[in-house]
């Protein structure tokens, strides 16, 4: 009895399903779209991933076939020795070390700026708040040149100065716009119920707005530590001291002396039989693409981690109403 009971009411679940099929089903022209969608947005795809995977079967290649340009879809004759060479040579691990501190370090002091900035100029009690906000974004379009910003840093004694990489970089107009209208477009309900409630500005900034910004402020976060990362014209400029050369501005002198550096390279290994093969013997070509390997996998490694952040931000932080 019971089973016939329950036949009825499995029919408008049956019957929901048949109705939600009949209505995605795809016409034929529907579907020749999807086909050329899919197909041009691969496309596009493959020449996006392509020339890093080039570099990356290159420096894995024997290092006479991809110095002559041979090695195009398939690595060919396999060996790790490139990165083994690249990692001795003098000076690359300790710029390493300083371009992990000024990431770390920039982008966390600049990702804490934007989100007090932000929520500062969004609150209409604040003091002076267009003049200042005005003030800040102001500086995206006025800029004096390489020749002033060079003698002020020097006037602050920022050459040969760590805090060269950090301090320049704290008040970034674009990120600080980014977390203002993300902050604007959430309720303002939630910052006039705290306030009835006793909360005062900073207690509402750190208890109740910093929890509800996680999203633009991981896009901050990816935009900031990409461009800490890759910085190296502020190195060119400011600095001379090696202690303090960057992972970028080596790349950047290794590119220009790679024909030197393989033949350092090279001598060092001369004692090796194995080493001796053309197959490992160190070119322009491998010392130039292990070493771009090397500074970009870091933030090919990390952008994954903050994606579903980044894409969620961006479009909430860009976008008002």
């Amino acid at each position: 009895m019971s089973e016939h009971a329950a036949e009825p009411a499995l029919e408008p679940v049956r019957q929901s399903r048949v109705d939600q099929k009949t209505r995605y089903k795809l016409s034929a022209t529907d579907k020749f779209i999807s086909v050329v969608i899919y197909t041009l947005f691969s496309l596009f795809a493959l020449i996006c991933v392509y020339p890093f995977y080039s570099i990356i079967i290159n420096t894995i290649s024997a290092n006479d076939i991809s110095a002559r340009g041979d090695v195009v879809f398939f690595p060919k004759h396999i060996h790790f020795q490139n990165y083994i060479d690249v990692f001795k040579i003098p000076g690359l691990g300790h710029a390493a070390l300083i371009s992990l501190g000024r990431t770390v370090i920039g982008t966390s002091l600049t990702v804490g700026a934007s989100a007090f900035l932000g929520f500062m100029f969004s609150q209409e009690d604040m003091w002076a708040r267009k003049f200042w906000y005005r003030f800040t974004v102001i500086t995206m379009f006025f800029s004096a040149g390489i020749i002033p910003w060079y003698l002020t840093m020097r006037s602050l004694h920022l050459t040969n100065n760590f805090l060269a990489y950090i301090l320049p970089t704290v008040v970034a107009p674009f990120f600080i716009i980014l977390v203002k209208t993300f902050v604007e477009s959430t309720p303002k309900e939630l910052q006039q119920a705290a306030s009835i409630d006793g909360a005062g500005t900073m207690t509402i900034f750190f208890r109740i707005m910093l929890p509800i910004c996680k999203p633009i402020l991981a896009t901050v976060a990816i935009f900031a530590a990409v461009d800490q990362w890759n910085s190296f014209q502020d190195t060119l400029l400011l600095v001379t001291d090696s202690n303090l050369y960057s992972l970028q501005f080596i790349l950047y002198n290794y590119i220009n002396q790679a024909s030197s550096l393989s033949t350092m390279v090279n001598l060092q290994n001369a004692g090796s039989t194995a080493m001796s093969s053309l197959s490992t013997k160190q070119t322009t070509t491998s010392i130039r693409m292990t070493v771009t390997i090397i500074v970009v996998a870091p933030i090919l490694l990390i952008y994954p981690i903050f994606q579903r952040f980044f894409v969620k931000g961006i479009m909430i932080g860009a976008v008002k109403g």
